[in-house]
């Protein structure tokens, strides 16, 4: 059988292990989830409403030891541990207390006696998740999907296999019928098996790219809807009244979200000439402040990254951008000591084909660009296949807004801000950072039969 060994990215050693679920296994909790999921979609929003509502509790309850399991396997400071543990509480509630709103359907004036748009729920959503924030990724696709009367099925990451049996857990302790959520620890080459059941009948996943064009394949054969959020690039674009110190900690809080392993991680920093100076010694000094070290040490800005390979890759990509003719202002070094550390980086005039101009960067090294004016920053900005999140900053709201709003070029665009998930906007990408929509109303209808009621 599979097993799925925890490697400490802090040491680089072996600290546990779990066996994985055998094809039998994944069959038989397929088959539960189908049956359960029957009988679900016939419970009141109320009685759904208190399964979330536990789960939020037991969330908070248990926000210590989820916050140790996910420094343990994959390398979160503790305060950003159960930081994400309050939010999954957040997002339970959120949609406790909406989905019955959300998904009340409306009457529509036709030629009928009556007519109205109905939600029904479709059945087993299939979730292929990432490492990146073990609980926070799951329990926003859980929290709309269980409420709208739908199964859930997860496949996590291979990286994370207790987060995934605590996340069960949770939702099982909180009431929720056991057959209704299970963490299957399988193997990406399990996925098309998994869609074949016939009562898998939709999929979602975040992770990269090539994992989100894979998944879309293997769905897209069965004609199974999919909603994906994949990768980002995000620019933050600072003009010249910005307030260049705020912006600089923004976008440096933005830049090592997750040590900055996060698709919606400031990436791109373009400042326009008359300030770009000024905004270069603003980021770096306030780059320079965290603290890397230990995540389970209180204190710790950055952790190691999750995986060794990950950790090289990143530092490939910031040799190659210095090679094409950046300069690299602070760290880009690999520490020499056990463990996949890598310390926060910036490296300044990127040039606009270099790696950290044109890929995603996956880790706390930043790239700054000189923009002559506005409209070169906002095509700086725009000049990338991703398409998840932006930002702007200055100190004219009316001037940023129009930018948010109609000049740049992704789903989640901030004034004054660096970009993140709230449970009461929507949340996705365009381009190759995927489609569809998670959170607020969009999110719990990705996965619901928005149905024609007609009475003649």
């Amino acid at each position: 059988m599979t097993s799925f060994p925890v490697i400490d990215p802090a040491t680089g050693e072996q600290v546990d292990e779990h066996a994985g679920h055998s094809r039998a296994e994944v069959d038989a909790a397929l088959d539960d989830a189908t049956r359960a999921q029957s009988s679900w979609k016939r419970v009141s929003f109320s009685a759904r409403a208190e399964v979330l509502r536990n789960a939020a509790g037991l969330l908070r309850e248990r926000k210590d030891a989820l916050a140790e399991r996910m420094a343990v396997e994959m390398g979160k400071p503790l305060a950003q541990g159960r930081a994400e543990a309050e939010k999954c509480a957040w997002v339970c509630e959120h949609y406790a207390e909406e989905a019955a709103a959300y998904l009340s359907g409306r009457p529509i004036d036709t030629d009928a006696r009556r007519s109205r748009v109905a939600y029904r729920p479709l059945g087993v959503v299939l979730a292929v998740m990432p490492w990146n924030y073990p609980l926070w990724q799951v329990f926003r696709f859980a929290a709309p999907a269980l409420m709208a009367g739908n199964a859930g099925i997860l496949k996590h990451a291979s990286n994370v296999p207790g987060c995934a049996l605590d996340i069960e857990a949770i939702l099982h302790d909180a009431g929720l019928p056991p057959e209704l959520f299970r963490s299957l620890l399988v193997h990406h080459d399990e996925v098309p098996h998994i869609l074949d059941h016939p009562g898998v009948v939709a999929a979602t996943l975040t992770g990269s790219e090539r994992a989100g064009r894979s998944i879309a394949a293997e769905a897209g054969k069965r004609l199974l809807p999919t909603v994906l959020e994949l990768g980002g690039s995000d620019p933050y674009v600072i003009l010249e009244d910005a307030d260049i110190e705020a912006a600089a900690e923004a976008c440096a809080a933005g830049r090592l979200l997750n040590s900055g392993q996060s698709c919606i991680a400031a990436k791109r920093m373009i400042a326009v000439d008359e300030v770009y100076d000024a905004f270069l010694e603003a980021f770096v000094a306030a780059m320079r402040r965290r603290t890397l070290g230990d995540p389970r040490a209180e204190g710790t800005d950055i952790g190691p990254q999750a995986r060794a390979d990950l950790r090289d890759a990143l530092h490939r990509q910031v040799e190659a951008t210095v090679d094409a003719g950046a300069r690299c202002v602070l760290g880009g070094e690999i520490p020499d000591r056990p463990g996949a550390w890598y310390p926060a980086t910036v490296l300044s005039d990127v040039p606009e084909d270099a790696p950290g101009a044109r890929e995603e960067v996956f880790g706390p090294a930043a790239s700054l660009f000189r923009a002559r004016d506005e409209a070169d920053a906002l095509r700086l900005a725009n000049d990338t296949p991703f398409g998840l999140g932006a930002a702007v900053f200055t100190e004219d709201l009316a001037r940023g807004e129009r930018i948010a709003t109609e000049e740049l070029d992704a789903g989640c665009c901030f004034v004054n801000s660096f970009v993140k998930s709230d449970p009461r906007l929507p949340f996705g990408g365009i381009g190759i950072s995927g489609y569809g929509r998670e959170l607020s109303a969009e999110g719990i209808r990705a996965f619901v039969n928005a149905k024609t009621v007609y009475v003649a």
